[in-house]
């Protein structure tokens, strides 16, 4: 039984465990904790099974400037499952719950760096069929976004931005 809700303060070290083993890394790790003590504004969702922090996810501001304006929403990143856990579901049980309580609010786009193959099955497309591209060097398809509030998207595009804690993540 797996259960998704918002972090709590005795998650974090499991949250940094987390990402840590799944990236085989600390860097995903460092921004999330750099993140969490410059930014009120994040979404971190973790999924928990018998008590044990097993996934989690990461939505934080992000903010789209082009020559018309600029657009605040959210970016997903970083989202990891422990490597046991994988290929159960608990990875798009994740990014659901965390769409579905962003599109309760007035955010109107969530962007991700991520795989083609996997975040399309959440609506998300290439930024570029929008407009929008991001503020790194990468392949196009690999950064999609999800217009959750298409009105407020029209007629924005330019640069994605994530903040300045992701530095040069990529």
């Amino acid at each position: 039984m797996i259960t998704i809700r918002e972090e709590r303060s005795e998650d974090i070290p499991a949250i940094r465990r987390v990402n840590q083993q799944a990236f085989g890394q600390t860097e995903e790790a460092d921004i999330i904790d750099s993140l969490r003590e410059s930014c009120d504004d994040l979404l971190s969702l973790v999924a928990v099974s018998e008590g044990r922090v097993v996934g989690h996810v990461l939505f934080s501001p992000a903010q789209i400037e082009g020559e018309h304006g600029s657009l605040a929403g959210v970016g997903l990143a970083p989202m990891a499952v422990l490597q046991e856990y994988q290929m159960q579901g608990i990875g798009s049980r994740l990014v659901e719950e965390g769409l579905g309580r962003l599109r309760e609010t007035s955010c109107p786009f969530v962007v991700v760096l991520g795989h083609p193959e996997y975040y399309p099955r959440f609506g998300f497309v290439p930024a570029s069929r929008y407009g929008v591209r991001c503020e790194w060097e990468v392949p196009d398809e690999v950064f999609q976004i999800l217009p959750l509030d298409a009105e407020q998207l029209q007629g924005i595009s330019g640069v994605a931005k994530y903040r300045s804690e992701f530095g040069t993540a990529v």
